[in-house]
């Protein structure tokens, strides 16, 4: 459109321009040109003409093309709108639908909703109705209560209880000491491979060779005064029997025993022995002997690398040497369980110091618990807290036999270890008496237990066989008697090491062939 105004316009300003020019050179030119001119001029519009029509039509046409490629790209974005809209519509009377058909369907769903609690309350008003009938035909027909089915049906709901917490207990002590054996095993196992130790078991006489049968009626003395006075001096007894050249010395006290053997030993080298000459022996072995301990003491220390002790803890650690617990010496024991505590410590990264330096000192009460009152674990923490040792170092003495609960790692070590040391086979030993008195006891606590039929004692002690009744016992509750057992014993004997309780529970079907 703007072409052809463009052209109009072209036409408009050319038509006056050439009119003008014509008439300015009619005006100028000479009249006889004029007519020249005038045709020139005609021509010249003429022309002027004829291209205005050719350039308007020209320009016509390119601006219906235009209008026409305008005209249908219109028509395609129209058409491409319309499409867009149409699938937009779709789109909307589909959700529509789905909106439509999901409302009837909430409707019917609430509905059947409304009418299910409708009939759940009619059903519940039912149940409630035959359970009331239920339960009056019950009490008639058991001749219980409701009070007294309640009771009936908790004991029930307890027994199972017990048999499933049997049974969990079971299960869940199978898996700890499956994990806990297999690292215990290999952790001890390396500690006493690496402290290997002989025992000898001590006894409380000690016998003295004689150069000759001659030496007997010299210790004797005149109406026996010299026998007398070394005995008074030592409180030991001295047994001059038929033994050819040997003096047996007797007593329980194994340091006065030592005194007595080095006194006697003296005199016996000198040849002069009479009471005057028989105190200053005794006098003279005593100060050697206190010299001896303390030398022991710091042997004792020297071999466990554990340095810094009070010197009296030093000293009371070489009397140790001449202490027994059920025939096993004490600083030979406690020496050991020093080297197992560190061990073990070293592999669990524990403090291997206070490990060591606990266990060498665990039973350092039983250094003077002839002479005062109280146990030797009470005994042994005074003396600790007495002579400086810290509150760990306390705290592993008086746990070490399981009486108090256990507040760190190197305690329970240097309890595991005191256990292994004296469950050597052959490190202890007990009379007949108090062994046969044990198994008895041990037996008693066994055929204390409901359901139990026999109960046997062997391995010197060390094991205990439980045979249970299979019709009163089950597997589940074989489990929880078990422990129960175990705790009752720990609570009830005194036995060194360990005590392995097992119970039988054997069922046999009998039937005859005829």
């Amino acid at each position: 459109m703007n072409i052809i105004n463009e052209a109009v316009l072209y036409f408009i300003i050319a038509l006056p321009i050439g009119i003008v020019t014509g008439y300015l050179i009619r005006k100028y030119i000479a009249k006889a040109r004029m007519q020249s001119a005038e045709n020139e001029a005609e021509k010249i519009l003429k022309d002027a003409e004829r291209d205005a029509k050719a350039k308007k039509k020209e320009i016509t046409l390119e601006a219906k093309e235009e209008a026409h490629k305008i005209r249908e790209e219109a028509n395609k974005e129209s058409q491409k709108r319309r499409d867009e809209l149409q699938k937009l519509e779709n789109r909307l009377m589909k959700k529509e639908e789905n909106l439509d058909r999901k409302a009837d369907n909430l409707e019917r769903k609430e509905q059947s909703i409304k009418d299910r609690e409708k009939n759940l309350s009619q059903t519940e008003e039912r149940i409630e109705k035959i359970k009331e009938e239920q339960t009056e035909k019950l009490e008639k027909i058991s001749s219980f209560s409701e009070s007294e089915a309640k009771e009936y049906l908790l004991n029930k709901v307890e027994a199972e209880l017990d048999h499933e917490l049997a049974k969990m207990i079971k299960e869940k002590e199978a898996e700890a000491q499956e994990k806990a054996d297999k690292k215990a095993r290999e952790i001890i196992s390396l500690a006493i491979q690496r402290s290997a130790a002989d025992h000898v078991t001590e006894s409380t006489i000690s016998v003295v060779n004689l150069p000759n049968d001659d030496m007997k009626g010299r210790i004797i003395g005149r109406e026996g005064r010299n026998i007398r006075t070394l005995e008074s001096l030592t409180g030991i007894d001295l047994i001059i029997d038929d033994t050819p050249e040997a003096v047996v010395i007797s007593g329980f006290d194994p340091i006065r025993r030592e005194i007595a053997r080095i006194a006697l030993e003296k005199l016996i080298d000198d040849g002069r022995i009479h009471p005057a000459r028989i105190e200053e022996m005794v006098e003279k072995a005593e100060k050697e002997l206190d010299q001896h301990i303390k030398e022991i003491g710091e042997q004792a220390t020297f071999d466990t690398g554990v340095h810094g002790l009070d010197p009296e803890l030093v000293r009371l650690l070489g009397k140790l040497k001449f202490r027994t617990s059920y025939g096993q010496n004490v600083l030979q024991h406690a020496t050991e369980v020093s080297y197992l505590a560190g061990i073990m410590a070293a592999e669990l990264g524990a403090d291997v110091t206070l490990a060591k330096r606990g266990g060498l000192l665990h039973d350092i009460g039983k250094a003077i618990d002839h002479d005062l009152e109280g146990t030797h674990v009470d005994l042994g923490v005074d003396i600790a807290r007495k002579h400086g040792e810290s509150e760990k170092i306390l705290h592993t003495i008086d746990a070490h036999h399981g009486d108090v609960e256990f507040k760190s790692v190197e305690a329970v070590l240097v309890a595991a270890g005191d256990a292994i040391s004296a469950a050597r086979p052959g490190a202890r030993k007990e009379t007949l008496e108090s062994y046969i008195k044990r198994l008895e006891d041990l037996e008693e606590i066994g055929q204390s237990f409901k359901g139990v039929e026999k109960a046997y004692a062997i391995q010197a002690g060390r094991e205990i066989r439980v045979i249970v009744e299979p019709d009163k016992i089950n597997d589940f509750e074989s489990t929880k008697m078990v422990r129960d057992i175990k705790k009752k014993i720990e609570k009830n004997l005194d036995y060194p090491g360990q005590i392995k309780v097992v119970i039988i529970r054997e069922t046999r079907v009998v039937d005859y062939a005829k």
